[in-house]
């Protein structure tokens, strides 16, 4: 004999082997066709956005959600000449909260933009030094803009 128990939240239902065994008579509804979320992508009918579309990554839930929809929502609705040039604070909040939270969201840095800072302040302090030896080893026998060494 089958029966149902509701536990807190949870709903636990015992069924015996003949339950099992028994074809079910579950009655599967076909999707909505009005249903606004249902494979409509990332901008639905009406010009608002589906914050449900999976093209999003989840971006829009989580502990960045609400920035993440600010910067968003501020670029898609931009009537500026160069779209979105006011959203620039709603989307340092959002990468500001995303550096919070580096587990979640991770860095993708290109190897050539990180290599070329570093290689830019290594060059930097390199032609300083550089520059203060010179300085300090200028005597009489170093050779001047005019001359050459012999």
């Amino acid at each position: 004999m089958s029966y149902c128990r509701q536990e807190g939240k949870d709903r636990i239902i015992f069924v015996t082997k003949e339950d099992h065994e028994t074809p079910s008579n579950a009655e599967l509804v076909a999707d909505d066709p009005n249903d606004p979320y249902e494979e409509q992508g990332l901008i639905l009918p009406n010009g608002d956005i589906n914050w449900n579309c999976p093209c999003l990554g989840g971006m829009a839930s989580g502990p960045c959600g609400s920035q993440f929809k600010e910067a968003f929502s501020c670029f898609h609705y931009s009537k500026e000449e160069v779209k979105g040039s006011e959203c620039i604070d709603h989307f340092r909040n959002m990468q500001e909260c995303m550096q919070r939270y580096p587990e979640l969201y991770p860095q993708e840095e290109d190897k050539d933009e990180s290599a070329a800072p570093s290689d830019s302040a290594a060059l930097t302090s390199e032609s300083d030094s550089t520059a203060v030896t010179s300085a300090v080893s200028s005597d009489s026998t170093s050779p001047t803009d005019g001359q050459t060494a012999s």
